[in-house]
């Protein structure tokens, strides 16, 4: 495979896309190196020092106060050096929380225990192995307070939420009349579960100390929220501070924050004196980082004779940490995804003694579009109405909601391709009328959305001495493809080959970047290469024509261009110099510039920028087990300019695989006694595996959205997950006539239906 991508030429020139993935090569050969592989360099840094590992101390209660912790016998077992408990850390100043950057922590500042699985104290050892030995010989006593646990039966109690990301309840339109012009009215409540992100590298930080500054290796989608959190609590100056991950394993959205772990890492190197390295265990994962909160979804939808929607209400109940508020904003789509003159929607609270929860692939749509799009077949029935035709018939040229344009759409096109390469005439509209042997087949579709987000962003661009190009940029890459696509950016705007561009990224010394969430990566990061890119040609122009000796001296700059690794005028070809040319003008020095991009803040108030799916899925529902078996996805997407099509359709075709997991196997179960994640393991949490996908079959419209950024594309990141599972759950009806609304949708419940 090597040999293969050895040999593959560089295409260059604008539209070409990176042959290969620009990381693909140190992934194959295991040389991509995460937060916790660091530990060498660490110690070759701060020789003599050694190292130590942490392991966390967590509670086993749900809600109370520790009174005591024996840990006599953890201070005298092998290898044991020091334990940090909330009776002896240093303590920190307190700083209030600033999402995404982080949520409510716990360091250790206070007795409180708020949820069952919150770290508690930290364990410094000579090897992993010991540290987690002896954090199981401590002996904790608690003071146990009543826990507000089991969800389902405190509904009644729902509050509004706190500030933070809560959106504020919607209505517009006269309700009471709207309601009155209905001549078909469904009403259900639809249900998803708690989940949990669980990438492929767990948490993990290695954090050390010299004199006044701080270095962590950290997994994190966020390097700068990780600087500024943690000079915050150490009360540093931002430039004492320095944050590196070159490679994320996943995360989902569990790594956009600064989790507790982070902090005690770094307060555990301070006490100590050496560099610490943590890593959780997977189980360790399920409450101190974060998760998806589990939502009771309410929709209503009204329609005149004709089936054109007059009223839409969604109202959404959710849990919250008592520690702190995290809004799961699960009727968003709602507000914009069909024309409708009157939409409320509600988000309400409950507060519980479970872990603070946080964004999860495309927080809020990933589950709303579950239960809107079931609404909708549900509609369509009733209606004795084509689904496609439902959605067709009530389709929103503009955004009802905010009463805006959308920056584009081609959503129509979507459903239309979508629909004739699956097939979707075929369907018998009569459940359980499509049979193969002992088994239902069932069609089922449903619409893809999610907001296309853009932040400021930094790049630095640089002629090296050796003629080589480099790119950096202090953003993450999580496996999406940002490596690829900063280097395929210098290689169309530079005209470069890609084998001659170095990119660096993951380290916070580079310029600023946004957090690697909301799928708005891409859409940020880009502009900022590109443009870096023009300022580099810019200045090598200049440099060129006010230079006599050379052959482009007294040319006008805008006819100067950077071509195959030349300078080149555009109108007279016989006028050109190598690059190297300007690296002995510089004497011998390398050559940089830094570009920015920033969103128009005019664009952004008078437009809406959303990206676009048609999800199609065949299922097959076993007679005897009602086993699942999806056979077929079956999607279009409107992302706006795919630009690569190795990276971007590998993030939509994993968005269906979570989608597929999201309809019928995750599930984190809490129990309701102890407040205990039950199967914090990957045995137990059931996620899809090759042979519960079936054939994926993706494609996107690929037409620029330039009105959003200049490159003209939006995030793939996690529009794929979204309508996924509402589709899946359509098919099912189709298949059986049982319609189940408490995702995921399992065989019992299928059974039970």
């Amino acid at each position: 495979m090597m040999d293969e991508m050895q040999e593959q030429k560089s295409p260059v020139g604008n539209g070409k896309e990176l042959p290969v993935r620009y990381d693909g090569k140190l992934k194959v050969l295991g040389k991509a190196k995460y937060a916790a592989e660091f530990a060498k360099e660490i110690e070759e840094q701060f020789k003599g020092k050694g190292m130590l590992y942490a392991y966390l101390v967590v509670s086993n209660i749900a809600s109370g106060e520790i009174i005591s912790m024996d840990t006599s016998a953890a201070d005298h077992a092998s290898g044991v050096v020091k334990i940090l408990t909330p009776f002896n850390a240093p303590k920190l100043p307190m700083v209030a929380p600033q999402p995404p950057a982080t949520r409510k922590l716990s360091l250790l500042q206070d007795r409180t225990v708020y949820y069952n699985g919150e770290p508690i104290g930290i364990v410094l050892a000579k090897s992993q192995v010991e540290a987690a030995h002896a954090a199981s010989l401590i002996k904790v006593k608690y003071k146990v307070v009543p826990s507000k646990l089991n969800f389902d039966k405190r509904l009644g109690e729902a509050r509004m939420p706190k500030g933070g990301n809560a959106p504020k309840a919607q209505k517009h339109g006269d309700e009471a009349a709207a309601w009155a012009k209905a001549t078909t009215v469904v009403e259900h409540t639809y249900s998803t579960p708690l989940q949990t992100h669980n990438p492929m590298e767990p948490h993990a930080t290695i954090a050390a100390w010299e004199a006044d500054k701080l270095t962590v290796y950290d997994a994190t989608q966020y390097i700068s929220g990780d600087k500024q959190t943690l000079a915050k609590h150490f009360s540093l100056p931002l430039d004492s501070v320095h944050v590196i991950d070159p490679y994320v394993g996943g995360g989902f959205g569990s790594k956009g924050s600064t989790w507790s772990h982070v902090v005690l890492c770094a307060l555990a190197a301070k006490v100590a004196g050496v560099p610490v390295k943590l890593v959780m265990e997977r189980n360790q994962m399920f409450g101190p980082v974060g998760g998806r909160p589990k939502t009771v979804q309410t929709i209503k939808l009204g329609t005149d004779n004709t089936g054109k929607l007059v009223a839409i209400q969604h109202d959404v109940i959710l849990p919250a940490s008592v520690m702190e508020d995290f809004m799961e904003a699960a009727a968003n789509q709602t507000t914009m995804l069909y024309q409708c003159d009157q939409i409320s929607t509600s988000h309400k609270m409950v507060d519980m003694n479970i872990g603070v929860q946080t964004f999860q692939r495309a927080p809020g749509e990933a589950v709303g579009t579950a239960a809107l799009e079931s609404a909708m077949d549900e509609l369509a029935i009733k209606l004795n109405m084509d689904p496609l035709q439902l959605r067709m018939l009530n389709y929103a040229e503009k955004d009802p909601g905010q009463q805006k344009e959308f920056s584009s759409k081609h959503l129509k096109d979507a459903y239309t391709q979508a629909a004739e390469r699956f097939g979707w005439t075929k369907r018998n509209s009569t459940p359980g009328a499509m049979r193969e042997g002992n088994k239902h087949i069932g069609y089922g579709m449903a619409t893809a959305t999610y907001p296309a987000n853009r932040s400021a962003a930094m790049a630095v661009i640089r002629l090296q001495a050796n003629g080589r190009m480099f790119i950096g940029s202090g953003t993450q890459d999580l496996g999406t493809g940002m490596y690829t696509m900063m280097a395929q950016t210098v290689m169309q705007e530079l005209d470069v080959p890609w084998e001659m561009i170095d990119v660096k990224l993951g380290d916070s010394t580079l310029p600023k970047a946004p957090v690697s969430g909301g799928s708005q990566s891409t859409a940020s990061v880009g502009p900022a290469v590109k443009e870096a890119c023009n300022q580099l040609k810019l200045k090598l122009a200049n440099m060129a024509a006010a230079d006599p000796s050379s052959k482009l001296y007294g040319a006008m700059v805008n006819d100067i261009e950077v071509k195959g690794g030349m300078l080149v005028s555009k109108t007279d070809a016989s006028k050109s110099e190598p690059l190297a040319a300007s690296i002995a003008r510089n004497k011998g020095a390398a050559i940089e510039e830094t570009g920015s991009g920033e969103p128009s803040q005019e664009a952004q108030r008078a437009l809406s920028t959303h990206s676009w799916g048609a999800v199609f899925a065949e299922v097959a529902v076993d007679d005897h087990t009602h086993m699942v078996e999806v056979r077929r996805v079956v999607a279009t997407y409107d992302i706006g300019k795919l630009l690569n099509k190795k990276t971007g359709m590998s993030q939509l075709e994993g968005g269906i695989v979570w989608g597929i997991g999201t309809a019928l196997t995750e599930e984190t179960v809490l129990d309701n006694t102890t407040g205990r994640i039950v199967n914090n393991n990957l045995a137990e949490y059931h996620v899809p595996v090759n042979l519960d996908a079936g054939i994926i079959d993706v494609t996107v419209i690929d037409t620029p959205d330039t009105k959003f950024n200049p490159q003209g594309a939006r995030g793939v990141g996690e529009i794929g997950i979204t309508g996924v599972a509402g589709a899946i759950a359509n098919a099912i009806f189709n298949a059986t006539g049982k319609r189940v609304r408490d995702f995921p949708i399992t065989p019992d419940k299928i059974m039970a239906a």
